[in-house]
């Protein structure tokens, strides 16, 4: 897990004008909280905390005032259209402290021969863990699986330290047939012969 440095300021202008004016600077307004403390309404530069966001479940080291707060990502809120950031509330964690959070699920390998789909029933996996350990992803290996086979949450290996959130009996991964498609040919002589 990755960890990065980001310089935040205290905001005491709230509103969508302050937070207008907060964007055209190249900034990000946002909120930190947990551990039972107030609020803190931020501003971090944007184009440091987009580029940090590309990392799944990335943990923040944030500059606050001179004192430094580990933080997770909570909620991150884009524009529809441009996908420029909006606003981004931020979880404070601790060394050691566990927390719950969502890990993309990957497969890896082949199916045995044959017209087979792959259907992710579930894209992530609900897990917890230590907040400074947090994992990417798991993968799963599909390798041999033929159809109608099926892969719950709980025959996933995890990390050492991690545990699973997420019903232990859910279906993940699911192998199934490929379903041959009627020739159009044959498709119109049968319109044909009803009418």
């Amino acid at each position: 897990m990755s960890e990065v440095k980001l310089a935040a300021e205290v905001r005491t202008s709230f509103g969508k004008g302050a937070a207008r004016s907060i964007r055209r600077e190249n900034k990000v307004p946002g909120v930190i909280y947990g551990h039972g403390t107030e609020p803190v309404h931020v501003t971090l530069p944007g184009h440091d905390l987009l580029l940090a966001l590309r990392t799944a479940n990335v943990l923040l080291s944030l500059d606050i005032d001179g004192k430094t707060e580990l933080a997770i990502p909570k909620a991150v809120q884009r524009d529809a259209i441009k996908g420029y950031l909006v606003h981004v509330d931020l979880l404070l964690v601790k060394k050691g402290e566990k927390v719950t959070v969502e890990v993309a699920v990957e497969t890896e390998g082949d199916l045995a021969p044959g017209s087979f789909l792959v259907e992710n029933v579930l894209n992530t996996l609900s897990v917890e863990t230590e907040a400074t350990h947090i994992p990417t992803s798991v993968t799963v290996s599909i390798e041999g699986l033929e159809a109608g086979a099926a892969i719950h949450a709980k025959d996933i290996e995890l990390p050492a330290g991690t545990t699973l959130a997420t019903d232990p009996e859910a279906v993940v991964i699911q192998i199934l047939s490929a379903q041959a498609e009627e020739p159009a040919a044959d498709a119109e002589a049968g319109e044909g012969a009803e009418a």
